[in-house]
């Protein structure tokens, strides 16, 4: 059932999304040289690397380097890549991971390889399902960017801090998954989203 709910969603996003798609894409390709997708390999269910899609937010090979963002505070995100950023409008492109089935619309957030390797046992029980576009933690952590921008030392604090959070709080998610559970939370991150600011 959840499967379903997943490629209904996310063919009906897709399709309104098609057209407000294009433009982004224009924007893009006007902004900085470069493709308009983006392409990073994460960790998905059963610990099998994926290719996880989003629109390109950062200048040319810019990837290179730390694989924390500080937002408005980082230098390599581009100006069109910092709206798309702020409203998470970079993550539409996932639903194509989606209907793949390499993603779910709720389910934890894929990392990558560099920070999977620290989980404890326990904290790969995260793995046994398909990640997802939204979860818990995208709510709780919507201003990300920002708390890493205050910090002395980014990394640490996302290892140390941020991340254990995040995977107690998909481990509480996989404790208590049902479509009614992803519905809530589908609509309390469009929420999320929009009282970002206020």
């Amino acid at each position: 059932m959840k499967r379903l709910f997943d490629i209904v969603l996310s063919l009906i996003a897709l399709a309104v999304f098609f057209p407000f798609g294009l433009l982004i894409s224009l924007v893009i390709v006007c902004d900085t040289r470069g493709h308009v997708f983006y392409k990073q390999t994460r960790v998905g269910r059963h610990n099998k690397d994926f290719q996880l899609y989003k629109f390109r937010t950062m200048y040319k090979d810019s990837d290179h380097g730390s694989l924390i963002t500080v937002g408005a505070a980082d230098a390599r995100i581009t100006r069109s890549g910092l709206f798309l950023r702020k409203y998470k409008i970079d993550e539409f492109p996932q639903f194509l991971n989606i209907l793949k089935g390499e993603m779910s619309i709720v389910g934890p957030r894929p990392e990558v390889r560099k920070y999977v390797d620290l989980y404890t046992p326990e904290q790969l029980k995260v793995l046994s399902v398909r990640p997802g576009l939204t979860d818990y933690a995208s709510i709780r952590y919507v201003n990300e960017n920002a708390l890493l921008a205050a910090s002395e030392n980014p990394e640490q604090t996302y290892i140390q801090e941020i991340m254990p959070d995040k995977l107690a709080l998909n481990l509480k998610y996989i404790e208590d998954q049902s479509l009614w559970t992803d519905t809530k939370i589908i609509l309390q991150t469009f929420a999320a989203i929009i009282h970002r600011d206020k």
